[in-house]
């Protein structure tokens, strides 16, 4: 299982938000692209990036950024926020960006997330957020008449290669991952889960782990690794003994 630190950019500003609340934000730094290498020098393996301005305004407002990261990263990168057509997804994957991460789009414009999957297969993935179990749209900020589940059937369906779980109760809370609903939703799938919202400490981490077997590949960490709750390193050397055990 991977561990994914999270760097999510609003204003070109590395931040991170309360339950999705603009309103609710903590600046972490003004150098995306330094806070991305810290991570990469401690020794991760994917970086999760998210265009805050971009998810909220459907349209990419930190690309310039967020390129600036693919150009110096030896690690793969996955990307999301404010990806609502064609021309945004491939101008990402071929500025060195591995998967591009479809939210709003996905729900809003089915043809669109077919069409991508199967231009890029194997490069796109949908985040699903949560809350009470519905699934959440426009930078988490309207609520979509379909369940969480039934909306990661219908991505698998048309070909995502992954699915971003996040509990909208539980992101940026440091209240613990939501373990019941992330393992309904791997355990209704085939296709990878990545785990987000919530993590705390290094004891969410070995929680998580137990779901790695029903199809939980990666947990998405961001307020624990910034406020310091969760060491990276002692993180990452819990999953490498586990996975020798």
């Amino acid at each position: 299982m991977l561990i994914i630190p999270a760097i999510d950019i609003r204003g070109g500003k590395c931040v991170r938000l309360f339950q999705g609340d603009y309103g609710k934000e903590t600046v972490y730094g003004d150098d995306p692209a330094s806070m991305a290498q810290r991570w990469i020098r401690e020794g991760v393996q994917l970086l999760h990036i998210v265009d805050l301005d971009g998810a909220r305004e459907g349209i990419p407002r930190n690309m310039a950024k967020i390129k600036e990261i693919a150009m110096q990263s030896p690690i793969p990168l996955q990307i999301g926020g404010g990806i609502r057509d064609l021309s945004t997804i491939q101008e990402y994957l071929s500025s060195g960006i591995q998967r591009v991460i479809l939210g709003t789009a996905a729900y809003l414009d089915p043809p669109l997330l077919k069409e991508a999957c199967k231009r890029w297969r194997g490069s796109i993935a949908v985040d699903i957020a949560s809350k009470e179990g519905k699934l959440a749209i426009s930078g988490w900020m309207k609520e979509a008449a379909v369940s969480a589940v039934d909306f990661a059937i219908r991505c698998q369906e048309m070909g995502v290669a992954a699915i971003v779980y996040t509990d909208i109760l539980r992101d940026g809370t440091q209240e613990g991952i939501n373990l019941q609903s992330t393992r309904e939703v791997a355990r209704a799938l085939s296709i990878p889960v990545i785990a987000s919202g919530g993590v705390s400490s290094l004891k969410d981490i070995e929680a998580l782990a137990s779901l790695e077997e029903e199809g939980v590949i990666g947990v998405i960490v961001g307020k624990a690794l910034y406020d310091g709750t969760l060491s990276l390193p002692q993180a990452l050397d819990l999953l490498e003994r586990k996975k020798k055990c």
